[in-house]
């Protein structure tokens, strides 16, 4: 049985999907599960010289939930995220070299419409 918060979670990957696809991403991959964790969407930045390797979490919050969307990334999924690219790239040397983590942020106003949509480009260093 699929919970409302994971219907909601799979919405907010499919807008997030949606725009990168929109904005010449080619979607690679989604909700990737490794031993080192997970992230929401791969895709290939191509404008970007010689392509990007983009691993794409993506944060949506509802009205009441403490904070926004783009506060909620803790430093511990930080590394996960960091670990997962690294053993992700290594394990697909046909893509691009150049990677990043980058950050989709979705806060809904009271009535469940977008409120605000944040793409942040390499919000993880490292």
């Amino acid at each position: 049985m699929t919970r409302p918060t994971d219907r909601l979670g799979r919405s907010g990957e499919r807008l997030a999907a949606d725009y990168l696809q929109a904005c010449g991403y080619e979607l690679i991959a989604r909700n990737v599960r490794r031993r080192e964790g997970e992230v929401d969407l791969v895709a290939v930045d191509a404008g970007v010289e010689g392509g990007a390797l983009v691993f794409v979490e993506v944060k949506l919050r509802r009205p009441g939930q403490a904070g926004r969307a783009i506060e909620a990334l803790s430093p511990a999924k930080q590394s996960r995220l960091r670990n997962l690219a690294l053993a992700y790239a290594a394990e697909h040397p046909e893509l691009p070299d150049q990677q990043r983590i980058d950050v989709v942020a979705i806060d809904l106003g009271d009535d469940g419409s977008v409120a605000s949509f944040e793409h942040v480009v390499n919000a993880v260093e490292g």
